[in-house]
């Protein structure tokens, strides 16, 4: 077993080792990226809001015209079993449909009878420590240089991946990604801002992937009576934010305190970062991990 994949994997139908997982060089998700994937954070072996998750893996399959290839039972027998092998007992279990494998290689979809290609795997849940969390991370912007459907989880990331790219090599953890003046998310996480005391959230639309983590933190500002606006924010008001944040199941809440080289607020993590990171966490233990 690796450090960062739990075995067995589930591919096709089959639990199988990691070295036994085969798929052939014509799966269209290696030729064209053609296909989805989900991730779902586990915690005490407890699958955060599941139903949720696979309903998102149905839109995407649903916006690029995608058969699921299970029920929604049979995924959760997969993931079921998954979580009960892996060693951590919080996790991350990854899920991938591909288009299948025709035996040949054409832009159009395959026939029907070309089966897809489904892939699952459990990897350990790895959140920031106390010492990151307290003096934050950097993070670059960069053109939002990705397709018109951001909103569906695809397989095909390099977009991403480039702009993730750019701030790794800077030594930076994150690109936030501006596309007509307006930021709209990280490469790898959605964004949020805080000015004078309010929280600012970009909106759901097709240029943003709708996270989960997103939602649980709009829920946390409305239980609490943190003031909160969700609406497009113009790239001056992110330079000129008190806070600046980065969410995801891995990163959970995590401030960013300089961008482009230039402090963000006091160039400190700020107290409503703290505040729902503390918020977040009384959450996770009453009811995340009860499932």
């Amino acid at each position: 077993m690796g450090t960062q994949v739990a075995e067995p994997v589930f591919l096709n139908g089959q639990f199988l080792p990691l070295a036994d997982a085969r798929v052939s060089p014509l799966d269209r998700g290696f030729l064209y990226g053609d296909g989805v994937y989900e991730m779902i954070p586990v915690y005490s072996r407890q699958a955060f809001r599941l139903d949720q998750h696979l309903q998102r893996l149905q839109a995407t399959l649903d916006g690029i015209q995608l058969a699921n290839p299970l029920t929604v039972d049979a995924w959760k027998s997969a993931i079921f079993t998954l979580i009960e092998n892996a060693p951590w007992p919080d996790q991350s279990i990854y899920l991938q449909v591909t288009r299948g494998a025709d035996d040949k290689r054409d832009h159009a979809f395959p026939p029907a009878s070309v089966a897809p290609t489904v892939f699952a795997f459990a990897g350990p849940l790895i959140t920031p420590d106390a010492d990151l969390r307290a003096r934050g991370v950097a993070a670059i912007t960069v053109p939002d240089q990705r397709w018109a459907r951001c909103d569906l989880k695809v397989l095909s990331l390099l977009a991403n991946v480039l702009a993730r790219q750019q701030a790794v090599a800077r030594g930076c953890a994150e690109a936030l990604l501006i596309r007509d003046g307006f930021v709209k998310e990280g490469a790898a996480s959605n964004v949020f801002l805080v000015k004078n005391g309010r929280l600012l959230a970009p909106p759901k639309t097709q240029l943003m992937l709708p996270g989960i983590t997103y939602d649980v933190i709009l829920e946390l500002a409305a239980a609490h009576g943190q003031p909160l606006d969700i609406r497009e924010i113009h790239e001056t008001e992110l330079r000129a934010a008190d806070e600046v944040w980065m969410t995801s199941s891995t990163k959970e809440i995590l401030a960013i305190t300089q961008l482009d080289g230039i402090p963000v607020g006091s160039g400190q993590p700020g107290p409503l970062a703290e505040q729902m990171w503390h918020w977040y966490q009384d959450f996770k233990n009453s009811i995340m991990r009860k499932g």
